[in-house]
């Protein structure tokens, strides 16, 4: 593959001394070779004088002095570590990494250039970068990528339990969301994301919030550019205990630990299907008035019963209206929805999935799946039962993900 588009690595660094050396070794290991990686090792200004987090500065300082040790050409350093370069506590976090990385690559490069959001605790195989640039040589750069992942399990079994639950759950819910065909079907990690500078740009950058900015970033190209949700590679995240973002994979594994998921619980395919229908309907409501299903949390949540006729009157063509309704009831609208019609019901994570898997998945469900569903527990079942069932899950939406992509 001829190595014409240039690829630019966005690389946020806090407490990684340890991950680099993986990481770099990927990254030189890859088969493309036409790319640029910007780091920025990051912290508050304030944790200088804060003696818990000094050891993570001094983490920080010996990333810098690794980074800088490699002598990389195609490696640069954004430096908001060392004393009087860290973050205020107004403006900090992942987010503004993220922001500071991205930025910088917006002002210096050019627009068909394709930036690649990463971490540094993930594995990326040695044909990543030729397979993101192949997918750009083929598609409209306009196009933003969420990348499929694959949580790595490690040497302990209480991480690897809990990272299990917790990728089943978010499985669970994207299969819900392709399912209904919903517009919002993706997976946000900060380690499995492209777009190309044009489009970055487009959308006015990613909006650096404390968490989630990876979410809002492909919530943003989901309203305002396009999204592909499928790309024949896979990003390896690591399981580990993290509370640098208020939710997350880290913060998830840490409440998991102590027993509470009650922030991760598995919505019923009933409410899942009360958005299918809601959004269904967004054509007809344009010229007739209707009953949706969401009405009432949206009556709630706005306080007012003419939500959807503000909308008409502001939207003058059907296209532009049923577009103005996807982008209202976003991709948070709909985790919130779904959090409010839970309160109605009472489930258990279990029989919640295993009710799912028998009605509704795609392929047969294979007998070895079905006995793991008659006795499932995520506090009993065999780490090697749970890691069977995430893997044909995995299987399940990768077939639904590229059967998608193949027919638009």
């Amino acid at each position: 593959m001829q190595n014409s588009l240039k690829l630019y690595l966005a690389v946020p660094v806090l407490n990684e001394y340890e991950n680099l050396p993986e990481l770099l070794d990927c990254i030189l290991k890859q088969s493309y070779t036409n790319y640029e990686v910007v780091f920025c090792v990051n912290q508050y200004e304030s944790w200088w004088d804060e003696d818990q987090y000094k050891r993570k500065c001094k983490d920080n300082g010996r990333s810098m002095e690794y980074l800088r040790d490699r002598k990389l050409d195609n490696v640069r350093i954004i430096d908001r570590s060392s004393k009087g370069n860290g973050w205020t506590r107004k403006h900090g976090g992942v987010g503004w990494a993220r922001k500071v990385i991205m930025d910088d690559i917006s002002d210096q490069a050019s627009a068909d250039d394709i930036i690649i959001s990463m971490d540094a605790d993930t594995y990326y195989p040695e044909d990543f970068l030729a397979k993101i640039a192949a997918f750009y040589q083929e598609n409209p750069r306009g196009t933003g990528l969420s990348i499929p992942y694959y949580h790595k399990l490690c040497s302990e079994a209480t991480n690897n339990r809990l990272i299990l639950r917790y990728e089943i759950y978010m499985r669970y819910y994207a299969h819900n969301l392709i399912r209904i065909k919903n517009p919002y079907a993706f997976t946000a990690l900060g380690s499995a994301i492209a777009l190309s500078v044009e489009t970055y740009r487009k959308i006015g950058g990613i909006t650096p919030v404390k968490s989630g900015e990876d979410f809002y970033l492909l919530q943003k190209l989901v309203k305002t550019a396009k999204l592909a949700t499928w790309v024949n590679t896979t990003t390896y995240p690591s399981a580990r205990f993290s509370d640098r973002v208020l939710f997350g994979t880290g913060p998830a594994l840490i409440k998991g630990n102590s027993g509470d998921w009650d922030s991760y619980p598995f919505y019923l395919a009933d409410s899942f299907d009360k958005v299918g229908n809601t959004f269904g309907k967004f054509e007809t409501l344009y010229t007739h008035d209707l009953k949706l299903p969401m009405d009432a949390f949206f009556n709630q949540q706005f306080g007012k019963e003419d939500f959807w006729l503000s909308l008409r009157h502001n939207y003058k063509d059907r296209k532009n209206f049923v577009k103005a309704c996807q982008n209202k009831v976003d991709g948070l609208r709909i985790l919130q929805f779904l959090r409010w019609d839970k309160d109605s019901t009472t489930s258990v994570n279990e029989s919640t999935l295993t009710d799912y898997l028998l009605k509704h998945a795609v392929s047969k469900l294979p007998d070895s799946i079905k006995t793991i569903l008659k006795k499932i527990n995520f506090e009993k079942t065999s780490i090697e039962e749970l890691n069977q069932l995430r893997d044909w899950m995995f299987e399940e939406e990768s077939k639904l993900r590229k059967n998608n992509a193949e027919t638009k």
